[in-house]
């Protein structure tokens, strides 16, 4: 019964594969989404925003509890504190951002036309701090990931809403790119993001299950207990592809900001609840 199992979601993971390489980005989500309801059918669209708690009970219950005094509070208070900061200049972080405070969060990542590459929230803020004559904030960092927790909050309740025009050669070259990243193996482990979000979702690796890629975007910045603090988005990447037992990339490459344009698509009509909390 295992073996068979098994190769249902092989087959299963081979089929969105194929249809991935193929299909556009609107086809590439719709059938994401159909692949998790058919391996879970149970569990609602909108769970998928909590991440692993959608589909492990046990340690649902546990994560509710630690809601009740969420740990990832104090990164919110400062990040309130870092955003309404006046520089030099007598401007702060929010005049460079034309959206409603609560829209700020769901309009990253976007493909800035100017530039022409992705870019997210962390590299807004600190395009905006070079423009105002002040030093960038270091990606990972407590300063700028406290800002972000702040503007996750704020944005709570919001759905997804990443764009990926298909008139502009430059947004589906991102998007491809960061699609091929997560289909790819890498490492001395010969992994994929899919070996374990897609493949193997819901099993245990120790003591923990994989978590579904299905809303991998929403909940971040995230308190890790493990870790005693807030982590990024881009950190958790690094030390997945540490995991696997190949050379991160850096905060904020082209390789991630890429990766979380085709993530966060994917996860495209969930609501933003971050920041979260964490094993």
């Amino acid at each position: 019964m295992r073996k068979a199992i098994a190769a249902v979601v092989l087959i299963g993971t081979t089929l969105l594969m194929y249809q991935t390489v193929f299909a556009g980005a609107e086809e590439d989500r719709l059938a994401f989404v159909k692949y998790y309801k058919t391996r879970f059918p149970d569990i609602p669209f909108a769970e998928y925003a909590n991440g692993i708690y959608a589909i492990d009970s046990d340690a649902r219950g546990q994560w509710l509890e630690i809601e009740e005094f969420p740990p990832y509070e104090f990164a919110v208070e400062q990040g309130q504190e870092w955003w309404e900061a006046v520089f030099e200049n007598g401007k702060t972080l929010a005049d460079c951002f034309p959206q409603q405070l609560d829209e700020i969060r769901v309009s990253y990542p976007r493909l800035d036309e100017r530039l022409g590459e992705v870019v997210t929230l962390e590299m807004a803020i600190n395009q905006c701090r070079t423009a105002n004559d002040q030093p960038q904030l270091t990606y990972g960092g407590d300063e700028i990931i406290d800002i972000t927790a702040f503007l996750a909050y704020q944005g709570r309740g919001k759905e997804l809403e990443v764009r990926v025009p298909e008139n502009d050669s430059r947004a589906l070259a991102a998007y491809e790119s960061g699609k091929r990243f997560y289909y790819s193996k890498r490492g001395q482990l010969n992994l994929a993001c899919a070996d374990c979000h897609v493949t193997s979702v819901g099993q245990l690796v120790r003591a923990d299950r994989l978590s579904a890629s299905l809303g991998h975007t929403t909940h971040f910045p995230v308190y890790r207990s493990k870790l005693g603090g807030m982590i990024s988005l881009h950190k958790r990447f690094a030390g997945c592809v540490r995991d696997v037992r190949a050379k991160p990339f850096a905060l904020q490459s082209t390789e991630f900001r890429n990766l979380e344009y085709f993530l966060s698509y994917m996860g495209n009509g969930l609501k933003v609840n971050g920041p979260g909390a964490r094993k």
